[in-house]
C-alpha cells in the first residue's frame, strides 16, 4: 500500500507542476486580465454600482426573496457560494501560502482575487445566459453547458466544446471528493480533536489499531449532519448557507479585528513584509535560503483560487439557479463573492498570521516549531488561551460544514450533466457516496488527499478558463448592453438574457414588467 500511495503521490506531483506552474497560473491571471480589459475595468468603473447591487443591498428584500418555483434567491445564491468557497483555505490555506510562499504570497492573493473578480462575473453571466431548465423543473448551469452551447456554437468547435464540457463534468466531480469533501472533513476533524479532546482520548483506537475513536466518531457525525441536509436539495442547502454563512463570517471577522487590534504595533511591518517579500527577496545573514519568486507567486495565487474559486468555474453552478433575469445581476455578486472571500476574510486570517510573532519579518520564513496547520490556531491562543483554539476549531467546522453542503450541489450538477437524461437520478446516487465519502474523510491522516484536491481543481480550471476567453466577446456584449440599458439609461436597447429564444422571449417580458 505504502509503494501505491508512494507512486500516487510521484504521479499527482508531476500532473500539479504541469497544471499549475507550466499552464494554470497563466491561464487564470491571463484570463483576468483580459476579462478586465473587455469590461472596461468594470470592477473599479462601476465599483460604486455593483456595490450598491450586491453587499450595499444585502438588506433588500428583493435579493431575499424567491419569485421561482426551482430557483433560490440572489442572496441565498451568494451564501450558498460563499459557503462553499470560505472554506477551511481561508485559514489553513492562508498560513499554507505564507508558509510555503512567505509572506509576499498576500500579496499575488490580492493580485488573483483583483482580477479574479471578473473571471468569477465572467463565468456568472455565461452561466445565467446559457442555464436551461432539468427534468425536476430546477435551473441547470455551470461551465458545461456554456462550453457546450457556447464554445460549441462556433464553426469548427462543436465536437471541442462538447469534450471540454465533459471533462470539465468529469473534474468537478472528482474535486467534489476531494477540495469538497475529504479534504475539509479532514481539517474539521483535527482541529476538533486538538481543541476539544485530551490526548489520552485522542490515542484510543479501535479494529486493529489503525482507526480511532474520536476521529471516526466526529466523522459520523458530520455524516449525519450533511445527509439530512443535502436529502433536501439545494432549497435546504440554500436555506442553511442563508443563516450560518453571514454568522460565521462576521464572527471570525471581529475575532480576527480583535487580534490584529492587540497586535497593532506589529501591522505596519507586516505589510512591509507582504509587499517586500512579493518580489521573493532571499533569508538574510546566511540563514535557510528564502523563497524563490515563482513559489512566491505560485502558493499565492493558487491558495487565491483554493479560496475563492475564481476560474474553476464551480460557483457558477449555484449562481446558475437564482431566480435572477439579467445574467449581468449575478454577475456582480460573483464579483462581490471574490472581494468578501479573498480581500475581507483571506487578509484577515493573513494579517492575524504576520502579527502573531510567529512569522520573522525580517527574513519572511517561519519560526521553528510551527506548520500551517496549526499556525492561525496557535495565534489565538497565544492571546486568548484556550479559548482561542476553540474558537479557531469552531470556526472550521462552520466553514468546512457549509463547504461540504455547497460542494455536494456541484458534484450533483456535474453528475447530472454527465448522465443526461437521468441525470436526476444519478445526482442522487451521488449524494449517498458523497456523504459515505465523509468518514474516509474524517479518519485519513494522509495529506495526499488535499495534494489531489489540488490538482483536480486546476484540471477543472483549464477548461473552464478556455470557455471563458473563447466567449469572452459575448461577455463585451452583456456587459455593455446592461451598462447602456441599466447605467447609462439608454431608450430601444433590447436586453439580452439568453441563448435559447424562448427564455429570452420569457425573461424579456419580466424585465419590461419591471418584475427584474
Amino acid at each position: 500500500m505504502s509503494d501505491f500511495l508512494t507512486s500516487l503521490a510521484n504521479i499527482n506531483d508531476a500532473v500539479n507542476s504541469f497544471v499549475w506552474v507550466k499552464i494554470g497560473l497563466f491561464l487564470l491571471i491571463g484570463t483576468g486580465i483580459l476579462m478586465t480589459v473587455v469590461t472596461k475595468f468594470f470592477q473599479i468603473t462601476h465599483a460604486g454600482h455593483w456595490w450598491k447591487k450586491t453587499g450595499g443591498g444585502v438588506f433588500d428584500k428583493k435579493s431575499h426573496n424567491k419569485k421561482e418555483k426551482g430557483s433560490v434567491s440572489q442572496f441565498q445564491a451568494l451564501c450558498t457560494a460563499l459557503a462553499a468557497t470560505i472554506g477551511t483555505g481561508n485559514i489553513a490555506g492562508v498560513s499554507a501560502a505564507i508558509c510555503l510562499g512567505g509572506p509576499g504570497a498576500v500579496f499575488w492573493m490580492w493580485v488573483a482575487a483583483f482580477f479574479g473578480m471578473m473571471t468569477n462575473y465572467s463565468e456568472n453571466i455565461l452561466g445565467i445566459f446559457y442555464r436551461r431548465k432539468n427534468n425536476e423543473g430546477e435551473w441547470s448551469g455551470g461551465a458545461m453547458y456554456y462550453l457546450q452551447d457556447g464554445l460549441g456554437n462556433y464553426k469548427g468547435c462543436k465536437h471541442i466544446g462538447k469534450i471540454l464540457a465533459i471533462l470539465f463534468a468529469i473534474f468537478a466531480t472528482l474535486a467534489s471528493f476531494g477540495i469538497g469533501n475529504m479534504g475539509q472533513i479532514n481539517k474539521i476533524t483535527l482541529n476538533l480533536e486538538s481543541a476539544f479532546f485530551p490526548q489520552d482520548l485522542k490515542e484510543l483506537a479501535i479494529l486493529d489499531g489503525s482507526v480511532r475513536v474520536v476521529p471516526l466518531a466526529i466523522g459520523i457525525f458530520l455524516m449525519i449532519g450533511v445527509g439530512v441536509i443535502i436529502i433536501g436539495g439545494l432549497k435546504w442547502i440554500a436555506a442553511v448557507a442563508e443563516k450560518v454563512v453571514p454568522f460565521m463570517a462576521i464572527a471570525y471577522i471581529i475575532g480576527a479585528l480583535a487580534l490584529v487590534v492587540l497586535n497593532f504595533a506589529s501591522l505596519p511591518a507586516a505589510f512591509g513584509a507582504i509587499f517586500k517579500f512579493a518580489f521573493g527577496i532571499k533569508a538574510v545573514a546566511g540563514a535557510t535560503a528564502g523563497i524563490a519568486i515563482k513559489q512566491v507567486i505560485t502558493q499565492g495565487c493558487k491558495r487565491g483560487v483554493f479560496s475563492n474559486e475564481a476560474g474553476l468555474g464551480s460557483s457558477v453552478m449555484v449562481h446558475s439557479n437564482s431566480d435572477v433575469k439579467e445574467p449581468v445581476k449575478q454577475g456582480m455578486w460573483g464579483i462581490f463573492e471574490v472581494f468578501a472571500d479573498t480581500f475581507v476574510v483571506c487578509t484577515m486570517t493573513a494579517l492575524v498570521v504576520l502579527t502573531s510573532g510567529y512569522i520573522d519579518l525580517e527574513t519572511g520564513l517561519v519560526k521553528e516549531g510551527v506548520d500551517d496547520a496549526t499556525l492561525v490556531a496557535k495565534a489565538f491562543s497565544n492571546v486568548f488561551g484556550i479559548g482561542g483554539e476553540w474558537f479557531i476549531a469552531v470556526a472550521i467546522l462552520l466553514f468546512a460544514f457549509t463547504t461540504v453542503l455547497g460542494w455536494s450541489h456541484y458534484g450533483s450538477k456535474a453528475i447530472e450533466y454527465l448522465f443526461g437524461s437521468v441525470g436526476t437520478i444519478a445526482a442522487k446516487v451521488y449524494k449517498v457516496i458523497f456523504v459515505i465519502m465523509i468518514i474516509f474523510g474524517a479518519v485519513m491522516e494522509s495529506s495526499l488527499a488535499w495534494d489531489i484536491s489540488d490538482t483536480f481543481n486546476g484540471l477543472m480550471m483549464i477548461p473552464n478558463l478556455i470557455g471563458v476567453i473563447s466567449l469572452c466577446p459575448l461577455v463585451m456584449k452583456l456587459t455593455d448592453n446592461y451598462v447602456a440599458r441599466r447605467i447609462k439609461n439608454k431608450e430601444g436597447v433590447k436586453p439580452m438574457l439568453s441563448y435559447d429564444e424562448k427564455i429570452q422571449k420569457e425573461h424579456e417580458k419580466l424585465v419590461e414588467q419591471g418584475a427584474e
